[in-house]
């Protein structure tokens, strides 16, 4: 167990399919509520357990995705024949929460949500939510949209949402020890854009495909390659640039961590960067 050798299975943790390094800033998903969980063992295995509380719109649900890695990693879920990093679960009773909801907001009877089978109280009060630091959009007047509702559940009854130790250790061998827990942090998010190598030959095919259909008719093949080419360098210099900057290895936070796990000494997690993790630090969550 190395620190380079965690470093690199967390740079190296987006396989263009279903693996990937956690997104606090997923468009599709309004971030709630965060939290790290580290683990490790006396036989050079270790372990993350990084937990993502978001209101996902198109699915309909308040989901707590637990993303792993680590060198031990077992039982991962798979998805269209691939593994996939993360494990997804929904705090909130289905049923319960779906009649509390009208068109993402809350209805104006609404009172409880049922959260693994306990009652949690829902504010209609906007000085409740002012006071949670929360402040309402209002698109409609007096709208409570469901992620400033979730917020301020979270606020007042976190552990109900926050993952069980069965959770976490769904895909981690269960002898692995719990070393450090942080519920904020400084973080950036690490996507890189993957797309397959496309030939001329395959291109023009693409080109005759489509230009019948498309707006495609009113451009020569020249142009249109000119333009993809270009496209790709656009994609090359975008993963360079997330690469340089954004890789977990380019900062403080995942270099301190690898030293908490090869040294099994929690102490050595001394951060100066501030910690981003708060949902109000990452606005374009949820966004699509």
């Amino acid at each position: 167990m190395t620190e380079e050798e965690i470093l690199s299975t967390l740079d190296n943790s987006n396989d263009g399919y279903y693996c990937s390094f956690v997104e606090l800033g997923h468009v599709y998903s309004y971030l709630i509520d965060s939290r790290l969980n580290v683990f490790r063992d006396d036989n050079h295995r270790w372990a993350l357990a990084i937990e993502r509380l978001g209101y996902n719109p198109r699915a309909g649900a308040i989901t707590l995705d637990i993303n792993y890695y680590g060198n031990c990693l077992t039982n991962l879920e798979f998805y269209n024949g691939r593994p996939t990093s993360y494990y997804s679960i929904q705090p909130n009773d289905a049923d319960n929460f779906n009649q509390t909801i009208d068109d993402e907001s809350l209805k104006s009877d609404a009172k409880i949500w049922l959260v693994r089978g306990q009652e949690v109280y829902l504010s209609h009060n906007k000085q409740d939510y002012v006071d949670a630091g929360i402040k309402l959009k209002e698109y409609e007047q007096n709208e409570i949209r469901v992620e400033e509702v979730g917020r301020f559940v979270v606020s007042q009854n976190r552990d109900l949402f926050r993952a069980t130790d069965n959770e976490l250790h769904k895909s981690i061998p269960a002898d692995l020890k719990k070393i450090l827990v942080l519920d904020e942090w400084f973080h950036k998010d690490f996507k890189l854009q993957f797309s397959s190598a496309i030939t001329d030959d395959h291109l023009r095919q693409t080109y005759e495909l489509n230009r019948r259909f498309t707006e495609l008719s009113e451009m020569n093949f020249e142009n249109f390659a000119k333009l993809f080419r270009l496209q790709e360098v656009l994609e090359d210099d975008w993963n360079r640039d997330i690469w340089e900057n954004n890789r977990p290895s380019s900062y403080e936070t995942w270099k301190m961590l690898a030293k908490v796990i090869v040294a099994d000494d929690s102490n050595q997690y001394k951060p100066t960067l501030e910690p981003n993790t708060h949902w109000i630090n990452w606005p374009e969550s949820g966004s699509m």
